[in-house]
């Protein structure tokens, strides 16, 4: 963090962050690396289009690393975030970029077959609000796919302290450990809010993340396990 803020004089956490390292987002050794193994892993998640047209609206979706699996899946792919080069990137990817806040989402209630909020719940105030913006823009059986960081020692002890000085981990600085999701209360939350959510835990697989740092692979696969006091994801529909 030392180190961070020397460079760019800018707090943990900092939006800004994302625009100044906008050149890295499809850089597959980057400092991004560990966002296009999440992608890879919330498309397997995501059932093809069933009818043309239909729209997944993917929530902080910087330089659009979903752009490719949604477009396989046959979506009409708009992303929503408020950094401008990570959405200019994400524009030269075939992304339809709207500019705009997660916690007050620009688009139409009801409009979304699919709802992608990947790595974003644990960067925001109020991670409540973004799931109350999934839930008002999925239809009723629409799918929501998410990702994030538990709100335990471990987690901050392994995101933070280890992961930013390990190749493939998230840039020093970007997270706030402060922020990190409390389980319990989003599944709580979830419920209200008329989703059906589940929760499950994410790793990389440790033989393909070594021949990766050793450039034998350009991709890692991110494994489900039941421990979800890290990296979890949620998967579920809108009733």
């Amino acid at each position: 963090m030392i180190a961070l803020e020397a460079e760019t004089d800018l707090r943990r956490n900092d939006p800004a962050q994302y625009d100044q390292l906008a050149d890295q987002w499809w850089e597959a050794s980057g400092g991004f690396a560990a966002l296009h193994w999440l992608a890879a892993s919330r498309a397997e998640h995501i059932p093809p289009a069933a009818t043309p047209g239909a729209l997944l609206v993917d929530l902080a979706c910087g330089g659009g690393l979903m752009a490719p699996h949604a477009a396989r899946l046959g979506y009409r792919h708009v992303g929503v975030d408020l950094g401008t080069e990570g959405l200019r990137v994400a524009r030269g990817h075939g992304l339809l970029p709207v500019r705009g806040s997660v916690l007050a989402v620009p688009l139409a209630d009801g409009c979304a077959d699919v709802v992608v909020a990947g790595e974003i719940l644990e960067h925001v105030d109020d991670d409540v609000a973004v799931l109350a913006e999934c839930a008002r823009l999925l239809r009723p059986g629409g799918t929501l796919v998410i990702d994030a960081l538990a709100a335990t020692r471990l987690s901050r002890f392994l995101m933070v302290t280890v992961a930013e000085k390990l190749p493939g981990g998230p840039p020093p600085g970007i997270h706030d450990p402060a922020l990190f999701v409390d389980r319990e209360r989003l599944l709580a939350a979830a419920d209200r809010l008329g989703l059906d959510l589940r929760l499950v835990g994410l790793r990389p697989s440790m033989r393909q993340a070594v021949a990766w740092a050793l450039g034998r692979r350009e991709s890692v696969r991110m494994k489900p396990i039941r421990s979800t006091a890290v990296v979890f994801a949620g998967y579920g529909r809108k009733r």
